[in-house]
């Protein structure tokens, strides 16, 4: 009897020590045995105690069901519409101005051509441009006359220049960049550079689709073709020559080089005409740009009405033979014109 009196003594003071371990664990607590005081965990009890609980915090998500994947904030999902605030633009504005264009006559001294056409052309326009060089973006938008140069974005492929966030805020504010996905149609990036068209924006993309490995032109892919066809806007092909000599696709060295800017003349798509149609004739035009650059105006309009213009992919030769084909760099190149003539002309 006493044996059985005693074990239900030891039963009891069991049960109690384990509820008073449950109890003070509900609290915060923690107990090592059941006849000792309990020792609060106060890290607990805090963590308990700024736990709230719905309506006040978001509801618990339940766990037979699929949670959809959040809304990515970058790439061509990246909003650059703070980029275009008045503030904003401003500040780029005083950058381009005062940092980017003397940066650009010390790097690239540039030598502007056919920018009088501009003079007269409506805004906005899509400006279509070759591409070697990290150097072409900002030197393209210090060679801009005023009023286009404030009011103009970059078409920047999302997926080198929007992949970072620090890249992403850097390019929409030094550039005014915009993302646009270069290996797919996207949707997304031809609604946006559409509606900033229609919103009097100027657009400058470069159909290459990314810088040139080896010194020769990619083929053109059909961006800015199919934005003119959409929107009814010109296309302003532009010729940027001796860039490849300033920084590479791959270098690390920035060396000084003369460059040239060649603008031509504004091309609308034809009645009727496709935008690889369209397409193929922006590539052929800033092609006959790519031969002034190395010739002079009437040659290169004689080729391209006798349609031996040299193509911007360079020629299907072996590697060695295509590198050895490519134009010196211009502080090696002869003078444009033997008898001293200052055209083209340095912009002031």
């Amino acid at each position: 009897m006493l044996v059985t009196m005693s074990k239900v003594r030891d039963s009891s003071r069991s049960l109690r020590s384990r509820r008073a371990v449950r109890t003070d664990a509900d609290i915060g607590g923690s107990v090592t045995d059941g006849r000792g005081p309990s020792r609060l965990d106060i890290s607990a009890m805090a963590a308990r105690m700024g736990r709230a609980r719905f309506p006040l915090a978001a509801p618990t998500w339940p766990g037979s069901v699929a949670r959809p994947a959040p809304d990515p904030e970058l790439g061509v999902h990246y909003d650059t519409a703070w980029s275009r605030r008045y503030g904003v633009r401003l500040a780029r504005a005083v950058v381009l101005d005062n940092v980017t264009r003397p940066l650009a006559r010390i790097v690239a001294s540039p030598e502007l051509r056919g920018d009088e056409g501009l003079v007269d052309l409506e805004t906005p326009v899509i400006f279509a441009a070759n591409h070697a060089s990290h150097i072409d973006t900002p030197l393209l938008l210090a060679s801009l006359p005023l009023r286009f140069r404030h009011r103009t974005v970059v078409a920047a492929a999302a997926d080198y220049f929007f992949d970072r966030r620090w890249k992403a805020d850097a390019f929409s504010f030094l550039l005014g960049a915009i993302p646009i996905e270069r290996t797919k149609v996207n949707r997304r990036s031809a609604d946006l550079a559409a509606e900033l068209l229609a919103d009097n924006w100027n657009l400058v993309i470069f159909p290459e689709g990314g810088r040139s490995p080896d010194g020769w032109a990619q083929e053109f892919r059909g961006g800015a073709a199919y934005l003119a066809s959409r929107t009814g806007r010109p296309v302003v092909p532009v010729h940027l020559d001796g860039t490849r000599h300033i920084i590479p696709k791959g270098g690390s060295t920035i060396r000084r080089t003369r460059t040239t800017v060649t603008f031509g003349t504004p091309l609308w798509p034809a009645e009727g005409e496709d935008a690889r149609h369209f397409g193929s004739r922006i590539e052929a035009a800033v092609a006959t740009l790519a031969a002034e650059s190395t010739t002079d105006w009437w040659t290169a309009r004689k080729q391209a009405s006798s349609g031996t213009t040299p193509s911007l992919q360079g020629p299907a030769v072996a590697p060695w033979r295509r590198s050895w084909a490519l134009a010196p760099p211009p502080h090696r190149a002869q003078p444009i014109d033997d008898d001293g003539n200052d055209w083209p002309r340095k912009r002031n």
